[in-house]
């Protein structure tokens, strides 16, 4: 790989269903009237992603979807019936998605976690004995391991509480090229990813910071898992400043149209 290159491999790693309450409340849509109260609710699919960047400075994980062991994994939480992983084949886990690309652990040097929620990060124990540097924001690991019990909300410590963590704060350029932006209110530590490519020019990985097209907006709409909602309102409108400024491509975290008009390794196609 040449000095300056950066190539962008998104793995569409299949999708959870869920009630879309969960991901948009937005008014007439998710609060009905009276004369809807008997209409059934809108479950729709809930697309996972992770993102592989090969850099001439280092290859970057970002985020690891949701675990194969999903319904053992999630059943203590309940989660597991409000967000099945069932719209998912064998070959569209992490770990197939990397052996898909000839990627082995040991070959990425580092695992950038955008939050440490169960979808996200269900696959970081993946990285547990390889040479990958397992990164998340300080803010998000004082949260993830400061609260008591195995899990709150969508914080399950089984994930993620026996790996090492370094942790950055801050906007950072993580490498050149691959700068993380904090952008906190989903959780208190959510970060978006910014990716400038000298093809396809800048693409911001929004994570759960921005859950799709709908709750972007503008005006944004917030969704029902919102740790602090100010925070979460002036994050959408961080993404959308540094996207206009830098006129970004904006990829979304749990966008169903979106997937499937992007170049994903299931399509074959990647970003340079």
């Amino acid at each position: 790989m040449a000095s300056g290159d950066i190539k962008v491999s998104i793995l569409d790693c299949g999708a959870m269903s869920a009630d879309l309450t969960w991901l948009l409340l937005q008014p007439g849509r998710s609060i009905k009237p009276r004369q809807q109260k008997d209409a059934p609710a809108e479950w729709v699919d809930v697309p996972t992603h992770c993102v592989l960047v090969e850099t001439p400075d280092g290859t970057l994980l970002w985020d690891t979807s949701c675990p194969s062991d999903w319904e053992e994994r999630w059943g203590p939480t309940g989660l597991n019936d409000f967000f099945p992983y069932d719209r998912v084949s064998d070959d569209e886990y992490l770990d197939k998605r990397l052996e898909q690309l000839g990627i082995g652990t040991n070959q990425i040097d580092y695992v950038v976690l955008s939050h440490l929620h169960f979808d996200h990060c269900g696959n970081a124990n993946l990285f547990k004995d390889s040479t990958a540097k397992l990164v998340c924001s300080e803010k998000e690991k004082e949260f993830a391991f400061g609260f008591d019990g195995p899990f709150t909300g969508a914080h399950l410590k089984s994930d993620y509480e026996n790996l090492n963590w370094e942790t950055v704060s801050g906007d950072t350029e993580f490498l050149p090229g691959v700068t993380l932006l904090q952008t906190p209110g989903h959780t208190p530590g959510c970060m978006s990813m910014q990716v400038d490519l000298p093809d396809t020019g800048t693409m911001i990985f929004t994570s759960d910071a921005v859950y799709m097209g709908a709750s972007y907006g503008p005006p944004p709409v917030p969704a029902a898992i919102v740790n602090n909602l100010e925070s979460w309102f002036s994050s959408v409108e961080k993404v959308r400043d540094v996207a206009e400024r830098t006129n970004a491509t904006v990829v979304f975290g749990h966008d169903a149209n979106q997937i499937h008009e992007l170049k994903t390794v299931s399509n074959g196609g990647h970003y340079t």
